[in-house]
């Protein structure tokens, strides 16, 4: 509880403890410390033993999170992890932490972002909110929760279009497409996720931990189909058709990847 953290704020609120990704000036885009301090969070509240849920959101109201901040180190990650951030531990505990875990939307879910949310168990929006993937638009892909997951909440038609077109999508329409449970007005949003929260505060924790866990077995082969796919990115990662993407959105021209094509 004690611990300090740079690019996250931890704050435990009733039985919830809420994560909040804490860099609204880059539109809550993260870095490896970024990823380094919610493990940290998470492993907290996974060890305290009054908290019920965990809340994971971004600060301010534009953004809940818009994926890695790739400003710096010439587009690469510099930290550690396949990819140069050890994205595959953060994903792991929101899955793995026996305790539902809430996205609260509250603005852009982009790229890294909407597959935070994808992952956690339950996600509400605020109707300001936005969803999207932007992957083969920049250079990048996530080939296992983010695509295959996916799938599972929304179809495998409409996971497609949202990866292949990278369109983004209202909070309304990503609640009619299965990735949201629920949409409410912006000033609304706070008192909505306290109220699942007090809910789940009120439910027994035993049985919590069991019914994620049951839930989590049925799709669990995904994460051999994530790993190998990190890897396969990292190689990706440092092809010219990637760096083209990047190169491309902070240059903010059309990309040309098919020049790097052999």
């Amino acid at each position: 509880m004690s611990q300090q953290f740079e690019d996250i704020l931890y704050e435990v609120r009733g039985r919830a403890a809420w994560v909040i990704i804490n860099r609204p000036k880059l539109y809550n885009a993260f870095r490896a410390q970024t990823i380094e301090e919610m493990i940290a969070a998470f492993k907290l509240a996974a060890d305290d033993k009054g908290v019920s849920s965990v809340v994971l959101t971004g600060a301010g109201d534009k953004a809940f999170c818009t994926g890695g901040d790739q400003s710096a180190k010439d587009g690469q990650y510099d930290g550690r992890g396949i990819v140069g951030l050890p994205i595959d531990e953060f994903q792991t505990i929101i899955r793995d932490i026996p305790k539902p875990v809430i996205a609260r939307v509250n603005g852009f879910a982009i790229g890294g972002g909407n597959v935070f949310a994808t992952l956690c168990d339950l996600t509400i929006a605020a109707d300001t909110a936005k969803f999207g993937q932007v992957g083969p638009k920049v250079g990048s892909v996530d080939g296992g929760w983010g695509t295959a997951l996916l799938a599972r909440h929304i179809g495998d038609k409409k996971a497609r279009e949202m990866w292949f077109l990278n369109e983004q999508y209202t909070a309304q329409q990503a609640y009619e497409m299965g990735l949201v449970n629920k949409v409410v007005p912006a000033a609304e949003l706070d008192d909505a996720v306290n109220a699942w929260t007090k809910t789940l505060g009120e439910r027994s924790p035993t049985a919590l931990a069991l019914a994620k866990r049951s839930f989590n077995a049925d799709s669990d082969n995904i994460r051999g189909i994530s790993m190998l796919s990190l890897n396969a990115v990292k190689l990706y990662y440092d092809t010219e058709e990637s760096k083209e993407g990047m190169r491309a959105f902070v240059e903010r021209r059309t990309p040309d990847f098919h020049k790097y094509v052999k």
